[in-house]
Order: C-alpha cells, then structure tokens, then sequence
C-alpha cells in the first residue's frame, strides 16, 4: 500500500506540487503559473478562482506524473494574502488583495497610536503587509459580505468544506494572541473585526477533513504558511540556525523554541508551528522583493531573466560603485516603511548592465545579513547557519555575495521545493499520528556552501554603503 502523500505549495507567482514518498522522495511534480496584477498605488491583487484553479491544475498533474493513490494532502500557503468569501458557497466576493498590496497603509495610520499595543499582543508590528489591515480595508471599502480570511481559509473550505486555518497563518493576521495561540478580542476590537465570523485554528498536522478534487478521496491532513514550511523541511527547529528562501521576496526565519520571544530589532516574532497542540515560534525577516527586484531588471533589458544574473554580473569585477536598495515593493524588517521605494545610486556614463547586476545582488544579500544580524541581537548570539533555498539560490553571484556580506558560511539546500516538502512532511505527520517531526523530514545535504571571499573588513565597508543609502531614503534625502 502507497504511503505518498501529495503537497502543494500555492505560492504568488505559481503552484507547485509534488507527490512524495518516503522511501523514493519526489516521484510526481506539476506547476500551474498564476498572474497577479499590479496595479498604481501599491495595489497587488489576484483572482482567488486562479489560485484554486491552480491547486488542481499543479496537483493533478503530479498525481498523473506519479501514477498512484496518495494517501494525504499537505498545504502551504502565501500567508498575508486575503479575500472576502461566501462560506455558504465558497464564491469569492473580492479579488484577493496579496501580501505586497499596499493599499491598507491608510488603515494603518489610523491605527499608529495602537501600534506598540498590537506588536505585543501579536509579535507583529504595525504593516499593510499583514492580513489584518487588508481585511479591515476590504470591510471598509469593498464589501460587508460573508467572510473575510487569509486565502488558505478559502481553498481549504472549497477542497473540503472546512472553515479552518492553521496555527501558523493565523500567526501572520496580526490578530492571534501570540501567548495563547487563540483569536485576539482586543486586536479585533481595534481592527473594527469584532463581529468577524473566523476560521477555527488548528494545528498543523491533524486531519481537517477531505476532498475529490483531485478524484477519490484525499484526507487534508498538513496546513502551513509557506515560510514556515520551508524552515520545517530545512531540519531547522532549535535555536542557533536560520533559513532564508528567496522567491518572489526574500523571507528569513529563526527558530525561538516553545515560548514567544519579542524582537527588540524590529523582527517579526511569530508560530513556527503548532503540532500535537504544542506550540513553537521563530523570529521571521522580510525582503519585499527578490525574484519581482530580478523580473524588474529583467523587464527594463538589462538581463534576459534570473539565469542571466552569473553571466552578466562575470562581466565587471564589482559594482562599479553603484548602490542599489532594491525595496521596489517598499522596506520591510527591520526598517517597516512600506511607503519607501528604491533607490539606485553611484550611476556614471560608464556604468555597465553588469554593475547594475552585482547591484542589485549586493543590496538583497546586504538586506538579508541585516535580518540575520537582528536575529543575531535578538537570540543574543551569531547564527552558526544559514541554510537557503528557492530559485534565486542557483545564481552563484548572488550566493556568494551572500556568504561575503555576511560572514558566514551559506549552504544551498538541495531541496528545490522546501516550502512543499515541508507541506509534505505535516501531510505525513497528521496522517500518521504515531510518527515524529524527526520521522517525516527530509535528511539532505547541502548542494553547494559557499564560504566568505572577503575580509570582514570589506564585508563592512559594502555593508556601510548599503546602509547610508538606505539611511538616506529613510530622511527623505535624494539619491
């Protein structure tokens, strides 16, 4: 009898799934793209019909790939996006607003007196990048109607019927009490949410009902956002190590253990997971844009797509002076000005699309060492590693830039779909109650390491670079 189980990772750009086993890994993959639109004003939004869509189409062509039953279905989400829903059909009443849309800043500033008051109550600080502005502004502005949830909610219920969402979502709405894992009245209260029919929270790893969506039936068994996921499938689970996926952003995440630890560095202090009804957190860094910031120099010519980032970037021997704070989508930890957008200086007539690349390269591994020294603060210790994965880890450039920037060794997981092997992993877990994390995780080494180039000295003066600029954006000051 089949002991796979099929993961899909419903991601901003695309879906991926797989169906995995546990003795032959990965033995089926699909990917259906999805398109989300970006509009003036900040505003990100995508059809919640393509989302789903796209959850069939990438799983039923791993399913076709793989030619057998699985026995479990795992599921990991993009975490912030939200949408207003009818639960009595699943029908959508809204686009889905996704998490880089920008457009709650407005609610945000009514709330700034509230500010201090929700960051302890929930770990997160006050940002449209969470769910719960954008809920608060589809109430506002679009409809009254229905529900209104994270995406996950809303998939789930149309695969199985189910109104739940798991501990680690809920985690990122801004409205969990990060103490006691449970729906917050007071951040309610101030959100204007109170009334807000919401989704159960449950663990990660339990089975939540299932579907024949994909023909006959599936159990939901494993429920997750996508970051925290890929910690799970990078063996991460204790203090000391982090790990950092770069897709669309760029998203680093620490384990703290089983208690809460605010940040003092403006972090994100959030679930990691909640299995067997215990509950761990991790300290969690953002990068607005990674893969987009690539696809953005793609666009204007400069290079053909993210491949081309080695090629190019060969071509000079540095950035020729060229500072480039890549925040196209606004600055996220631990500076929290969604308002802010990039900025490119140093520019002569002598200034090569090679430049531009080693710039670009160099202000998104700048960004992530300034995470990681923030977790560093906030743990009161270095991290001893930095494990990395998503598609922006094939370019040796920026990996290497990364491990120079920050001083420490950068392993390359060989797991190109961690977000969906950790899906699986959960799927595995809540199938089979008598198996452990340490069962069910993927044991891999890395694909490449890369070791520091530079002298700590070099490391800080380009790392002083970046800073001034991004020091000079937060004044309001010109490039």
């Amino acid at each position: 009898m089949t002991s796979a189980v099929l993961a899909v990772d419903q991601g901003t750009s695309g879906t991926k799934a797989l169906v995995v086993c546990p003795e032959r890994g990965v033995i089926g993959s699909g990917f259906a793209a999805v398109h989300p639109r970006h509009l003036p004003g900040g505003r990100v939004e995508a059809d919640p019909r393509e989302l789903y869509d796209s959850v069939l189409d990438a799983g039923r062509q791993a399913l076709a790939e793989a030619g057998e039953d699985v026995v479990a279905l795992g599921l990991a989400n993009q975490g912030e996006t939200v949408l207003a829903w009818d639960p009595d059909t699943s029908r959508p009443l809204t686009d889905a607003l996704v998490w880089q849309d920008r457009r709650a800043d407005t609610v945000c500033a009514e709330l700034a007196a509230h500010g201090d008051e929700l960051l302890r109550l929930t770990g997160l600080p006050l940002d449209a990048y969470f769910a719960a502005p954008k809920m608060a502004w589809i109430r506002r502005h679009l409809t009254r109607e229905g529900v209104v949830t994270t995406s996950d909610a809303y998939l789930v219920n149309r695969l199985t019927g189910a109104y739940v969402t798991d501990a680690a979502t809920a985690g990122r709405t801004q409205l969990l009490d990060l103490d006691r894992t449970a729906w917050s009245r007071r951040a309610l209260d101030l959100y204007g949410l109170a009334g807000e029919r919401l989704p159960a929270v449950v663990d990660n790893a339990l089975p939540v009902g299932g579907t024949t969506a994909f023909g006959r039936e599936i159990p939901v068994t494993g429920l997750i956002v996508d970051q925290q996921a890929a910690l799970l499938a990078h063996r991460i689970t204790t203090p000391g190590g982090a790990k950092c996926t770069y897709g669309t952003g760029a998203f680093l995440l620490a384990p703290t253990g089983g208690t809460p630890r605010r940040s003092t560095t403006g972090l994100v202090s959030c679930v990691a997971w909640r299995l067997a009804g215990r509950t761990s957190h991790c300290l969690d860094g953002q990068v607005y844009t990674a893969a987009s910031a690539v696809g953005w120099l793609t666009g204007l010519g400069v290079i053909t797509g993210p491949a081309d980032l080695d090629r190019v970037g060969a071509a000079v021997p540095d950035s020729g002076g060229v500072t480039f704070v890549p925040a196209l989508a606004g600055l996220a930890a631990p500076w929290w000005r969604g308002d802010l957008r990039g900025s490119l200086t140093g520019l002569g007539l002598d200034t090569a699309p090679g430049h531009l690349v080693r710039a670009l390269c160099e202000g998104l591994a700048a960004q992530v060492a300034e995470l990681a020294d923030a977790v560093a603060a906030d743990l009161g210790a270095p991290l001893d590693v930095l494990r990395v994965d998503g598609g922006l880890t094939r370019s040796a450039l920026l990996m290497q830039t990364q491990a120079d920037l920050l001083q420490r060794p950068v392993e390359v997981s060989e797991l190109p779909d961690a977000t969906a092997l950790g899906a699986a992993a959960l799927a595995r877990l809540g199938a089979d109650p008598a198996l452990t994390p340490a069962d069910v995780l993927p044991d891999t080494k890395p694909s490449a390491v890369y070791e520091p180039r530079i002298t700590p000295d070099e490391a800080a003066a380009r790392r002083a670079a970046f800073r001034q600029a991004v020091t000079r954006l937060l004044d309001g000051e010109p490039g």
